[in-house]
């Protein structure tokens, strides 16, 4: 039995799943333009001139460890607890800032240092703490990664820049449409299945209205570059996107801080299943326990009648971050199509809350329940802080790899 199962009687509210609300009412159980309808995605994450790019070599492609290669714990990661039978091993100490991740069809990890303005690529080898190579260098912000076949895209503060043929293509801004907001800028990608790529521009703020229509979207842009196209709107801060297995694009969202009465609790942070064209709110509106609009006290008064519902609510001030969802066949039954989202945690919660992975179990497309999956980056205490998970990937041979940009780690999670 789950937490969930043991404290919510009630899983859905106006259709809704709201299995957060557990969480958010006990504490915590174990271990605390114009749109139009996306194509379906292949589920990885998978002008002005952009500043000069520097491309490197990349390492060579080799077989994938098997998931059972050195199935064993890292001693020194002791702290973080997984379910049973699930393992934790340290992958690389090297990767300052690390944060969100994609696969290489050679199986390369490629892995965003966005404070240094690069990307890296690792070639696993268990049992070693592998250094990274660079692939590409100079640019400014980059953050989301995903593939089309051998071409690698990249979201950066002012657009997207591809890497053909990789890991031996010259690099080129590709879409450059994007404002230099100063905050909210660090962009999350997706690519659909007909290579047409998805980018999220947070807002420059907390709660205000913005001059600019670009930023708080998630924003659709063609395979070339060009017809960039505000895909939804309302969005404060959508933080990670990813496509599921039935081509439905999701998104993860950052809501907003210091709302009175209740800044522990409220408002919950969002996963969304995006629809072309809708409205989420932000900044008339904030999400509810169970995902319905309010009005900000900011714009009291307002009506929340036109805007879409949260698809989840998640507990609030977690700031979810990266999402994958589960296609492989390494871990059990339980996990396949769930949404694995890093929780990179609180700044300005007592106690603090998320620095963990979490997985949302999918039934049909829809979210059932969450599930604490990788605890204990947020001590006992819930005041030391050990780690910061960032991103999340899945890997070819099945097993679950997270980035934590507190540290420069690279874990990954073996079954």
């Amino acid at each position: 039995m789950t937490c969930f199962d043991a404290c919510w009687p009630r899983r859905f509210v106006l259709g809704i799943p709201i299995a957060y609300a557990c969480a958010l009412l006990t504490g915590g159980c174990a271990g605390s333009g114009s749109a139009s309808a996306p194509p379906n995605g292949n589920g990885q994450q998978s002008s002005s001139a952009a500043p000069s790019a520097s491309p490197g070599a990349g390492p060579s492609a080799t077989p994938a460890p098997s998931p059972s290669a050195s199935a064993t714990s890292s001693p020194q990661l002791a702290y973080v607890q997984l379910p049973s039978g699930f393992h934790i091993q340290l992958v690389s100490s090297k990767v300052p800032g690390a944060r969100f991740m994609a696969f290489a069809p050679n199986g390369d990890l490629l892995v965003s240092e966005t404070a240094g303005g690069q990307v890296v690529a690792l070639r696993v080898n268990p049992g070693t703490d592998v250094t990274p190579s660079v692939v590409i260098s100079g640019l400014e912000l980059p953050h989301g990664l995903g593939f089309f076949g051998n071409e690698l895209f990249i979201g950066t503060w002012t657009g997207i820049t591809v890497l053909p043929n990789y890991p031996a293509g010259t690099a080129r801004t590709l879409f450059a449409g994007l404002p230099r907001n100063g905050d909210h800028n660090r962009r999350a990608l997706a690519v659909a299945s007909d290579g047409s790529l998805y980018i999220s521009s947070g807002s420059d703020c907390n709660v205000c209205s913005e001059s600019d229509s670009r930023l708080a979207t998630v924003m659709h842009v063609n395979a070339d570059g060009s017809n960039a196209t505000i895909y939804a709107s309302g969005l404060r801060n959508a933080s990670g996107l990813a496509f599921d297995q039935l081509g439905q694009l999701w998104t993860t969202v950052n809501q907003r801080d210091d709302l009175t009465p209740d800044h522990t609790n409220l408002p919950v942070d969002e996963l969304d299943a995006l629809q072309p064209g809708a409205d989420y709110g932000w900044p008339t509106c904030y999400p509810d326990l169970n995902g319905q609009r309010q009005p900000n006290p900011e714009f009291a008064g307002a009506s929340c009648a036109g805007f879409s519902a949260a698809t989840l609510g998640l507990q609030a001030h977690s700031a979810p971050l990266q999402l994958a969802f589960y296609g492989g066949s390494a871990f059990p039954p339980h996990y396949r199509g769930a949404a694995f989202i890093a929780f990179h945690g609180s700044w300005d919660r007592q106690p603090k809350t998320g620095y963990k992975v979490v997985a949302v179990i999918m039934s049909g497309g829809r979210p059932v329940s969450v599930e604490d999956f990788a605890t204990g980056w947020l001590a006992a205490d819930e005041q030391t802080v050990r780690g910061r998970p960032a991103g999340i990937a899945v890997a070819p041979d099945g097993s679950l790899y997270v980035s934590d940009d507190e540290n420069g780690y690279i874990y990954r999670i073996v079954y």
